[in-house]
């Protein structure tokens, strides 16, 4: 594995220098595309977060709390670019570490540089307002960091949720404490190692892996963590909020979905055919954002489940150098989950099923990518975020009915919407309770720009565009008597 690196990761982060852990231990890496052990990660724990903290506290008192916004956007851009540098290395490190093909590897790669860029441009483009009041006051807003922020980081996408997490932390001022998960370290480890190249000072970003028990209890508990952002499962998500009440610290939330895509008998069936597969099977289903469930209204019901069918049928799960349309699962763990969803639909019809390659290792996390036809509404498979390549395809009749499926489960993440009745769309975008909503479109090309986040059990707070910026500040007022 160390020949692909260009940094030790078998270490941790903290204070600008790389270091053991504590504890001494190590964690397993295994490689999803043949379930082989490719060596080892940093086991960081409670002590090694503690020092993290403390860093990061170090930071902002000294260089990077005295830093102005123009010079924090100029070294987030420098990052950017840096990144840029090693699209194709950071690519086979993800596609490695992670088991996704190299082409979605290298688009996180892509968009992990556009984020830094985003935000880098956007540091000194906060502003505060001034508030009209008494005669004899002048009264205005600052924008100011919150301090401390901790970062916890799935393992589906580590490089585009650093960047649209810690880049906008950092963007704002804020020093960070990345715990990224342990299944999928290494472009956590890859990116604070250009961040050093790119001059951001000791202590603004510390990275500290670990398991969620250890290091990730030790970073939401932390007294002196300020704000805690967590992208994760719905369960992970109650304790890290439980933990930050402890302190009456905020915390974002981006927890998952069961995002519903509706087509309506006018749609165009031909644009909208490679949004509904693509959205299901990108990172093999392991995408809080994926669009699992598709509502389609009965006059167009038959032809597109047959065509979406014939798509599903051609989907291959190969290891993840090989660049097919899925890589493997992260885990065994998660294979045996997605695996016992498709076997709850056994009642069901299979309207399209993919293979998997025959050159695919037999220890590889492997499982085909399946749609369901006719799947009533509260079917588990219907209801449940999966994290794996299954769809179901549910018909409706009225307008009013495909509201209510959409809006009948506990998630509220993405939805999209297909139909050429401008009127229909207005009123459905108002109508679905969700974070996004695409209208003739899904995902908007990754939208580094569009706010992003979900309602219910999808969790609160934005990330991305200007509205993460806000979330990683606290407003201040200022109210003068200048008589």
């Amino acid at each position: 594995m160390q020949k692909h690196l260009w940094y030790d990761a078998t270490q941790i982060y903290i204070g600008g220098v790389w270091k053991s852990p504590a504890g001494g231990q190590q964690l397993p890496l295994q490689n999803p595309s043949n379930g082989q052990e490719i060596g080892s990660i940093a086991r960081g724990t409670a002590p090694d977060i503690d020092e993290a903290v403390t860093a990061a506290q170090t930071a902002l008192d000294g260089e990077w709390g005295r830093m102005s916004a123009l010079e924090r956007g100029r070294i987030l851009t420098r990052i950017g670019q840096l990144v840029g540098t090693r699209l194709d290395d950071l690519a086979m490190i993800e596609a490695m570490d992670v088991g996704k093909p190299l082409t979605q590897a290298k688009n996180d790669a892509i968009a992990l540089a556009r984020y830094m860029e985003f935000y880098g441009g956007a540091a000194d483009k906060i502003m505060g307002e001034t508030i009209p009041y008494l005669d004899g006051y002048t009264v205005y807003t600052l924008r100011e960091p919150h301090g401390v922020t901790g970062h916890i980081v799935p393992w589906n996408y580590p490089m585009q949720i650093i960047g649209r997490s810690v880049g906008a932390a950092l963007a704002m001022g804020n020093a960070c404490v990345l715990k990224p998960a342990e299944e999928a370290c290494l472009t956590a480890l890859a990116f604070v190692a250009l961040a050093e190249e790119a001059g951001l000072p000791p202590g603004a970003l510390n990275v500290v892996p670990g398991s969620g028990e250890e290091a990730g209890a030790a970073l939401t508990a932390h007294p002196g963590v300020n704000h805690i952002s967590f992208t994760g499962s719905v369960g992970v998500g109650k304790l890290v909020q439980k933990a930050a009440a402890e302190n009456v610290v905020p915390v974002t939330l981006e927890l998952g979905g069961k995002s519903p895509q509706i087509v309506f008998d006018d749609a165009d069936l031909d644009a909208a055919l490679p949004f509904l597969v693509g959205a299901c099977i990108q990172n093999a289903g392991q995408t809080c954002s994926a669009s699992s469930r598709i509502l389609i209204q009965r006059g167009v019901y038959d032809e597109l489940v047959a065509r979406m069918g014939v798509s599903f049928d051609g989907m291959i799960s190969a290891p993840a150098q090989m660049d097919a349309n899925l890589g493997p699962l992260i885990s065994a763990r998660q294979k045996e989950i997605v695996t016992g969803y498709t076997e709850s639909g056994n009642d069901l019809r299979i309207a399209g099923q993919g293979r998997v390659h025959d050159d695919a290792p037999d220890d590889g996390h492997y499982v085909a990518a399946t749609l369901f036809a006719d799947v009533p509404p509260d079917h588990k498979l219907a209801q449940e975020e999966i994290f794996g390549p299954i769809q179901v395809a549910i018909p409706f009749d009225t307008e009013e009915e495909a509201i209510a499926i959409a809006n009948g489960t506990d998630f509220g993440l993405v939805a999209s919407i297909w139909t050429k009745d401008g009127a229909r769309q207005m009123r459905l975008a108002k109508s679905i309770r969700t974070g996004q909503v695409f209208i003739n479109n899904y995902g908007a090309g990754g939208g580094v720009e569009l706010p992003f986040g979900g309602t219910g059990k999808s969790g609160h707070g934005r990330e991305k565009g200007f509205e993460a910026l806000y979330g990683f500040s606290t407003l201040k007022t200022v109210a003068a008597n200048h008589g």
